[in-house]
């Protein structure tokens, strides 16, 4: 009799394998795929049922790990290709995981007071600097008399990103979303308190909804419903992260999102006179000669500016982390290029 035990779980492409985990471990029978993460650790599934994985572990939701039954704290985690991260709030000097192995991100905002170019600056900029997809999904339309202005300010923030509008109620997010959400992918909503983002997943599941309160009278504003990061399995095969709404979003090791956010921007600075050129009182400053004809938008440059200084601020804080970390994300990305999953 073989002593091989039965799966009775999900199969691992069913939690969204693909060759770039297969590229790390010779066996995976003991590969599972953190689902929830919680202060007490981690809830995984793999094919041979669901696990509890130690905190001690450091896994964050859409991580795949190699799961140590004899002794949990000896579960490693394997190699991402992509993680959403930010400077943990408060004083601390962390840095936050929020979902790893993400495919794409679905930044959500809402058609009210609450939507604000600047912040989803940010999360675009934190979404391409994992190197995932960022796709701006605007919720609630019928409380605008103007959506076409909103629709139109955030496509002005990057032409690499797309921008839906829908309704999160009704059937709209299965239908504009099906591009992103096919079988075997991963996707996260990210955005603040009350946009939608529980809507959103309910919206796309055919499984157990998630609460969601009413928004209140006064602003329109949806009440704070998440309480931790949980990953969902649609009834399509594709994987969605709900995520609590964020009141903190601050960066740290962005500086290629933010350069390929503020392309545009980069390259005139990169004319100045001096290198270092802070673009404030010195001469042969290009980007203040852009401003002064009229060429590029003053806010926007302020805007990026801001949002460098405090990546560089954040990124120096942090930067006691280890030399060998550097050394293991150019090795992923060399095995990403191998896999054909780009740079």
């Amino acid at each position: 009799m073989s002593d091989t035990p039965v799966p009775t779980g999900p199969t691992l492409p069913d939690l969204g394998w693909q060759a770039f985990f297969a590229d790390q471990v010779a066996e995976t029978t003991r590969a599972v795929r953190v689902m929830e993460v919680h202060r007490s650790g981690a809830q995984a599934h793999g094919p041979m049922g669901e696990v509890r994985v130690p905190p001690s572990v450091n896994a964050t939701v859409g991580d795949w790990v190699v799961f140590d039954p004899d002794l949990p704290s000896n579960s490693t985690v394997l190699d991402r290709f992509s993680l959403i991260k930010r400077r943990a709030p408060g004083k601390g000097h962390e840095v936050q995981a929020i979902a790893a192995n993400v495919d794409t991100v679905f930044v959500v905002t809402s058609a009210t007071r609450e939507f604000n170019v600047a912040r989803l600056e940010r999360y675009v900029a934190l979404t391409l600097e994992a190197g995932a997809e960022a796709v701006i999904v605007i919720t609630k339309p019928d409380l605008s008399e103007d959506v076409a202005t909103l629709e139109a300010a955030a496509r002005t923030i990057s032409d690499q990103v797309a921008v839906v509008t829908l309704d999160a109620r009704g059937p709209e997010p299965r239908d504009k979303l099906a591009r992103w959400c096919a079988a075997g992918r991963t996707v996260v909503f990210l955005g603040s308190s009350g946009v939608g983002k529980s809507t959103l997943v309910n919206a796309l599941s055919d499984g157990p909804e998630i609460a969601t309160q009413p928004a209140r009278e006064a602003d329109h504003r949806g009440r704070h419903t998440t309480t931790h990061r949980q990953m969902h399995r649609l009834a399509n095969g594709a994987l969605v992260v709900d995520t609590p709404g964020m009141r903190e979003l601050q960066l740290t090791d962005t500086a290629g999102g933010l350069a390929v956010l503020f392309a545009d921007l980069e390259a005139l600075a990169a004319t100045c006179k001096f290198r270092d050129c802070a673009h404030a009182q010195e001469p042969g400053c290009a980007i203040k000669a852009a401003l002064a004809d009229g060429e590029i938008d003053a806010k926007r440059v302020e805007r990026w500016q801001v949002l460098v200084a405090e990546d560089t601020f954040n990124t120096q804080s942090l930067s006691g982390r280890r030399w060998d970390e550097k050394e293991r994300a150019e090795g992923i990305r060399d095995r990403r290029a191998r896999l054909g999953k780009g740079g």
